[in-house]
């Protein structure tokens, strides 16, 4: 039996890294998978195929998570195409990094509301299904910074953090009706992102990383099947820091 057998889940920007790491793990242990893209029409439409060659139904949905009537929208259809939601992982996010004294409100406000306004549109549009079926697990991804903060990401900090305070909210409020809400926090991750660094830049990181290296998407993803399962039923309003030692 798979970890994830029978169950729905719906997974925010997943047609690369962390999320994509998510789809295929999940899709692995036995999950359907309903993901949202942005742009990357091409690469929604492979991810499908890899994600149907596991043996799950899959399918893409473009959608705007940070759009509120669009995360109301994608929840109604999901449910009409796949019957249920067991799981929402809110993974989508984005980066618009800059000194306090640098930083423009646009900025600020964007990532605020691509990182953690759609953690709430998502949220709010799968809780009646949930708590009509009286189950559910919801997994926010926040980030070592959102526990730690860092300079010249005050904008994205805010974001995670909030990410942490909403989630530990929506625990106390829905866990008599069995939904789960928890929160990974990833440290330093090896995607196309992190990439961008360089590879000097990258040994220098992972000197400092109590395991000396970087995490992979699939260790985000593994601990997000732990708590997508029924392995995790007795765990809510939880942060789990997935970062090699990191913030130890």
């Amino acid at each position: 039996m798979k970890l994830l057998e029978n169950k729905t889940a719906i997974i925010t920007g997943a047609t690369r890294g962390i999320g994509k790491g998510i789809a295929l793990e999940f899709a692995a242990q036995g999950c359907n998978v309903a993901f949202t893209f942005n742009s990357s029409v091409e690469a929604a439409q492979e991810l499908e195929k890899e994600l149907a060659a596991l043996g799950v139904k899959a399918k893409g949905y473009q959608s705007n998570a940070a759009n509120f009537d669009a995360a109301q929208e994608l929840a109604k259809n999901v449910l009409e195409e796949f019957g249920t939601i067991d799981v929402l992982v809110n993974n989508a996010g984005i980066t618009k990094d800059n000194l306090l004294m640098r930083i423009s409100e646009t900025d600020f406000d964007k990532v605020i509301e691509v990182n953690l306004k759609s953690v709430f549109n998502l949220t709010k549009a799968v809780v009646r299904p949930m708590m009509k079926q009286r189950a559910g697990s919801i997994i926010n991804m926040s980030s070592i910074i959102g526990l730690k903060g860092n300079a010249g990401q005050a904008n994205y900090a805010a974001s995670k953090a909030g990410i942490i305070g909403f989630s530990k909210s929506v625990a106390l409020e829905l866990g008599s009706r069995n939904i789960r809400s928890n929160v990974i926090a990833p440290g330093f991750i090896a995607t196309e992102m992190t990439a961008k660094l360089g590879e000097e830049v990258i040994e220098e990181y992972s000197k400092a990383i109590p395991l000396k290296k970087m995490g992979a998407p699939k260790d985000i993803a593994n601990a997000c099947v732990f708590l997508a399962s029924d392995m995790s039923s007795y765990i809510t309003g939880q942060t789990l820091s997935v970062d090699g030692g990191m913030l130890t």
